[in-house]
């Protein structure tokens, strides 16, 4: 027999709490967290409020702890994730991006990951966000 899921949509910052969750829990025989995507936006009330103006690697470093912090609120870790999109506006600042996804994920496992380059992100001086897919727990096989 399988099991039925059950979502749970949670609230995101202050900013966007009518726009969009923060995270979409689907329960069933294990529980998959859908992250939405995450940049340099400061946590206030202020929607736009970019932090490390011009820098991709600090932007980067801030988006994953960001998402760690999300992970941590529902039981998971960057172990956890099993697909990264990620999305970069300069080719160029490319391999400042992979060295602060590489940090964030040193001694684990990588998980697959897409990644694309756009000419423009959801506010002026965004220059990376990820979206984020976790698993947690595990199926029952009995």
């Amino acid at each position: 027999m399988t099991t039925p899921f059950q979502k749970q949509v949670h609230p995101s910052a202050p900013w966007s709490r009518n726009l969009f969750a923060e995270v979409v829990s689907v329960q069933g025989p294990a529980t998959t967290l859908y992250l939405s995507g995450i940049g340099a936006e400061a946590l206030g009330d202020e929607a736009g409020d970019i932090q490390h103006i011009g820098d991709v690697y600090a932007q980067t470093k801030l988006a994953y702890h960001k998402a760690s912090q999300v992970l941590a609120k529902h039981g998971a870790s960057l172990a956890d994730v099993v697909k990264i999109t990620a999305y970069v506006v300069d080719a160029r600042a490319l391999s400042h991006y992979q060295r602060a996804r590489r940090e964030a994920f040193e001694g684990l496992a990588p998980p697959a990951h897409t990644l694309l380059v756009i000419t423009a992100l959801a506010w002026p001086g965004m220059l990376v966000e990820i979206d984020l897919t976790a698993v947690i727990g595990a199926a029952d096989t009995a």
